[in-house]
């Protein structure tokens, strides 16, 4: 398996359909929100982080080089409660990929994703699981994120592919 993510094959695990609305929460330069906006092209994409450059840089990428017109930036905080402005139960699709080994409030970052998702809606949590560097990273076991989705009232479906260095954990709220 490769070191990197792979969005357009792990949205394959994923029940999509082009009116679908999604979010990718630390969406960063927005390898999922780009393939994500090309599948829902009915549909809406929002890309949250806290970096407005970043947004801001995604942003013009969508609109000019891509020319994909339903993709929206949102700079939020995702550790602050209803930071992200997006309506409760909007979302069909949430994607979590690499942010909860860098936050120190994990259970507010799943406490967003289920507040946003709609009933039966599918949030998708990629993580490392090894460490790649010789610097620290705050590994999040598996264990503990599938008991913090419980506690936020989301059922865990199925473990998908992702990396040998990460994991990928499917909820459905």
């Amino acid at each position: 398996m490769p070191f990197f993510l792979e969005p357009d094959e792990i949205l394959k695990n994923l029940k999509i359909n082009d009116e679908m609305n999604a979010c990718e929460f630390g969406c960063g330069y927005g390898a999922f929100s780009m393939s994500l906006a090309k599948k829902l092209s009915k549909g809406r994409v929002f890309g949250l982080d806290v970096q407005e450059e970043r947004l801001s840089a995604l942003h013009d990428k969508a609109r000019s080089i891509q020319k994909i017109n339903n993709f929206f930036p949102i700079q939020c905080n995702l550790e602050n409660e209803n930071d992200s402005a997006i309506k409760k139960n909007f979302l069909d699709i949430v994607l979590i990929p690499n942010v909860l080994y860098q936050s120190k409030d994990k259970c507010a970052i799943i406490n967003e994703a289920s507040r946003i998702l709609k009933r039966q809606g599918q949030l998708l949590i990629i993580d490392w699981q090894k460490n790649p560097y010789n610097h620290s990273i705050e590994i999040t076991d598996k264990n503990d994120v599938k008991a913090m989705a419980s506690q936020a009232g989301l059922s865990f479906k199925k473990e998908i592919p992702a990396t040998e260095w990460h994991y990928g954990l499917l909820f459905t709220k």
